[in-house]
């Protein structure tokens, strides 16, 4: 049975409309951290001069394919395994990434180690989209991600919404600047970075 995440069905259209405009001139674009496969269907359909390439631990990868092969798209390929502390990363053309809810899942030590290896995959230019809840300045922007990064911490202490400030900080030692920071709805945020 396929896996199924509701909030992937919810985020989707407002996702794709930066995304949009943002890969409108981009040819290879690698997902980190594909869980279900929803976003790597729906958003190649939507942009076919893309080759959209999904990536995960290796426990995702049967649900990932149950929505690539039903999907049938010439511009998905099949998932890759991407462990961002341990693997080594894919030699890939690509000149985007794009990463959605996985920065506030991931330890500490992972997000700087995908950060590093987006840094070290993208040529110049490329764009990294992270997608997801961020604090600023150490702060909540709403209660409901108050709340939400309480019931992370309440699943593994090591989880939790992540500062703004502490990524751009690794996307900068791993040189990238940021582009732009769009507001997205339910109080979450695509951060995108380009590499220098």
């Amino acid at each position: 049975m396929k896996p199924y995440s509701e909030s992937c069905d919810q985020n989707r259209e407002p996702i794709l409309s930066v995304i949009k405009p943002l890969f409108a001139d981009r040819r290879g674009v690698l997902e980190i951290g594909s869980g279900t496969g929803q976003h790597a269907v729906y958003f190649a359909a939507a942009l076919p001069h893309l080759t959209w390439h999904t990536s995960d631990c290796p426990e995702y990868h049967a649900g990932i394919r149950l929505w690539l092969e039903e999907a049938a798209l010439p511009n998905v390929c099949a998932p890759l395994q991407l462990d961002v502390a341990r693997s080594t990363w894919p030699e890939l053309e690509v000149d985007a990434v794009f990463s959605a809810n996985t920065a506030h899942i991931m330890h500490w030590p992972e997000v700087e180690a995908m950060f590093a290896g987006v840094g070290g995959l993208l040529p110049s230019g490329g764009l990294f989209a992270l997608y997801g809840p961020f604090n600023y300045n150490g702060l909540f922007t709403s209660d409901s991600n108050a709340r939400f990064d309480g019931w992370l911490k309440g699943r593994d202490p090591a989880m939790g919404v992540r500062d703004f400030e502490d990524l751009d900080r690794l996307a900068e030692a791993a040189g990238m600047r940021l582009l732009n920071d769009y507001a997205m709805p339910a109080n979450n945020r695509i951060l995108c970075w380009q590499r220098q």
